[in-house]
């Protein structure tokens, strides 16, 4: 059975980092409620979700894929680009630990997971204001044993790669134009999230080839479903507000994968 490991939202959630958004109020009950529903389709669809302690003081705790990049044949821990993000790590590396081996990043690097695409062998990092080159050379070192190549990748005007592409299938990505270049994923068949949804290129890969997709994303949802794609549509509108998408809010371990 797959693992989604899961972090409750924070009471602090409204003191976030945030970016490129403007702060907005966000309804912390809410939050919990989306939250919770997040959880509950990840274990709908076969899933084990283990869930860290809340951390009342730790206000962007319930993005935890920030915290990790999970390899079939390792898991990194990161350094997040804010140093307020790096008391989150010690919980999930307990976590972790239970099942991969583990490496860890060190200064000079900054690495949020949010910046990390994984395309078969080749791992795609975005360098961005949260995550640098440095990271790009330590993942370097640590996965050449296993084959990996890691590419660097310069972004447009947002937080996170995985903010502007994401792996829809091991050949496919979905893509915002504005804020990557296509050209660097020219590789592979390229989706193009819809000019008015410039949000919409973040998508989490289930096993059994579903997608779990945030349901504001009308127009791109339905390019996806014309293409063939089964989707599975979460509202994820509070935690959006503090700049955090679907892949931010789990950690997933496929033990069938490499």
């Amino acid at each position: 059975m797959p693992t989604a490991i899961v972090r409750p939202v924070s009471p602090a959630i409204q003191q976030c980092e945030l970016t490129h958004l403007e702060r907005q109020p966000i309804d912390f009950s809410r939050a919990q409620s989306q939250h919770a529903s997040y959880c509950t389709t990840l274990a709908a669809n076969g899933y084990q979700v283990v869930e860290l302690s809340v951390a009342e003081d730790l206000a962007d705790s319930v993005f935890v894929e920030d915290t990790a990049l999970v390899l079939p044949e390792l898991a990194i821990i990161t350094r997040p680009g804010a140093a307020s993000r790096r008391p989150e790590l010690a919980a999930m590396a307990a976590v972790l630990q239970n099942y991969r081996q583990l490496a860890w990043l060190s200064e000079p690097a900054t690495l949020d997971g949010g910046d990390v695409v994984v395309l078969g062998k080749t791992i795609w990092i975005g360098l961005s204001s949260r995550s640098n080159q440095a990271a790009v050379e330590q993942v370097q070192a640590v996965t050449k044993a296993f084959g990996y190549r890691v590419q660097g990748v310069e972004l447009g005007q947002c937080l996170h790669l995985k903010t502007a592409v994401c792996a829809v299938d091991s050949n496919t990505v979905l893509l915002n134009p504005q804020w990557v270049e296509p050209q660097v994923f020219a590789e592979y068949q390229v989706i193009e999230v819809d000019p008015r949804e410039e949000f919409a290129a973040n998508v989490v890969q289930l096993h059994y080839g579903r997608l779990l997709y945030d349901q504001a994303y009308s127009a791109t949802a339905e390019r996806l479903r014309q293409r063939g794609y089964q989707l599975i549509l979460v509202d994820n509108s509070e935690l959006t507000k503090a700049e955090g998408a679907l892949t931010c809010c789990s950690v997933l371990i496929h033990e069938t994968e490499g």
